[in-house]
């Protein structure tokens, strides 16, 4: 593969907007396995090295918390035809497990997560940037029963979260990168239209790449 034979598809938007969502099942209904996700949730730091107490603190809505260096290397890697290992993130403990998911010789990558259109050289490596614009009053109840039920984490945790770093760090970094995105997908990851304009533009992209 060279450079140009790998397309980048951004989807980003608040926490429990429906990326996920909207991701897997563009890439289902496709039934193509020359496309995979990817979550930027993925390169969360490892902190490992500091107490269980400490690392609750962090601050994990700042751009500060991701290694964005590692996840750009990554997709420059994935455009050069090149495999590489992704981490697989623990939510429960805040920390990096120490197996790795394999990656490698994908035609098109469907990257999601809360920041990717924050850090400029990230955009640049997107073919196309989609935005979820989910009201956040939605985003707050889809995450408190994920991170309740997937996460183990209490009510009061998931509330105080939301209200000391969710909801500032959204209005501070997420919602203003809206505006990079190509386009602006509202209710969430079960917008049929969106969902089926988007596969259409995929089916696409892989036919030209197919042909080139």
């Amino acid at each position: 593969m060279d450079k140009k034979s790998t397309i980048i598809i951004g989807i980003s938007g608040a926490s429990a907007s429906g990326k996920s969502l909207l991701a897997n099942t563009i890439v289902n209904e496709l039934g193509s396995d020359q496309v995979v996700v990817i979550s930027e949730d993925a390169y969360y730091k490892d902190h490992s090295n500091i107490p269980f107490e400490e690392r609750a603190k962090i601050n994990y809505d700042h751009p500060d918390s991701i290694d964005h260096e590692l996840l750009y290397k990554h997709l420059n890697m994935l455009q050069q035809g090149k495999s590489v290992e992704v981490p697989i993130y623990n939510h429960s403990m805040h920390i990096r497990e120490e197996e790795t998911r394999r990656i490698g010789q994908h035609a098109i990558i469907v990257l999601e997560g809360i920041l990717l259109f924050v850090e400029s050289k990230l955009r640049e490596l997107m073919d196309i940037r989609i935005f979820m614009d989910t009201a956040l009053d939605i985003c707050l109840m889809r995450r408190l029963k994920r991170d309740i039920k997937e996460r183990g984490r209490s009510l009061d945790s998931v509330l105080k979260q939301y209200e000391d770093t969710v909801r500032p760090m959204y209005l501070q970094f997420i919602d203003p990168s809206k505006r990079y995105a190509d386009l602006i997908v509202p209710r969430g990851g079960g917008n049929r239209i969106a969902i089926d304009m988007i596969k259409a533009k995929m089916r696409e992209l892989l036919k030209s790449l197919q042909e080139s």
